[in-house]
């Protein structure tokens, strides 16, 4: 994951990303038009999200927290408690089933055998990930509210990290090298618009940006 160890490396990059540039607001480089141009650009916001929380556990190593790196901590938190979750459900609510659709409607399903295959472990993904941040937002919770971790618990979120970081290296390398080029081969410019159109509809956007 090329983007999250530069973030580790440098960790002047993260904090003034975090702190500076409020990358809780920050404009995506495409729009709900181009939904998987969206979602890709959700992946980079994941892999640096990520990269935050590697850098701090590995900095602070449980002890307190100084301003800045909580508030590093806070915006990881705050991303995959609410951003990512949209995410998710951008893919499994408004793309997936579209594709699915189109490939067992094309009256060659047999021949997408694999993609299907690719769909379903993406699915479990997600429901793995889910599992994995319910414990990491309940560690980081505590960091915050009592100051300090102890030092299981420090190695138990180190875990946890490095457990996503490999789910999603595998994961994003599915969707952006096979899941989204199908997306744009089978579906329609409708079926794409839709799909935008519940992207920002799930943020409760209007369409004007």
């Amino acid at each position: 994951m090329r983007v999250l160890g530069v973030v580790l490396g440098h960790p002047v990059i993260v904090f003034r990303m975090c702190a500076s540039l409020s990358i809780l607001g920050r404009r995506p480089d495409h729009d709900f038009d181009e939904p998987l141009g969206l979602l890709t650009d959700c992946h980079r916001r994941i892999e640096t999200f990520l990269g935050v929380l590697a850098r701090v556990t590995q900095e602070v190593n449980g002890r307190p927290l100084d301003a800045p790196h909580a508030e590093a901590l806070r915006k990881a938190k705050a991303y995959f408690a609410h951003a990512a979750p949209r995410h998710t459900s951008d893919e499994e609510d408004s793309l997936f089933p579209r594709v699915r659709a189109a490939l067992a409607g094309d009256g060659n399903a047999g021949q997408h055998a694999e993609a299907f295959a690719d769909l379903d472990r993406l699915h479990g993904d997600h429901a793995r990930a889910d599992s994995l941040h319910a414990r990491v937002d309940e560690l980081l919770t505590a960091w915050l509210r009592d100051g300090e971790l102890a030092a299981e618990q420090v190695s138990e979120l180190e875990g946890l990290v490095e457990s996503l970081g490999s789910l999603y290296r595998e994961h994003i390398h599915v969707e952006e090298s096979v899941i989204f080029p199908l997306a744009g081969r089978v579906l329609s410019g409708d079926d794409l618009s839709r799909v935008g159109a519940e992207m920002r509809a799930r943020r409760g956007l209007t369409s004007e940006r």
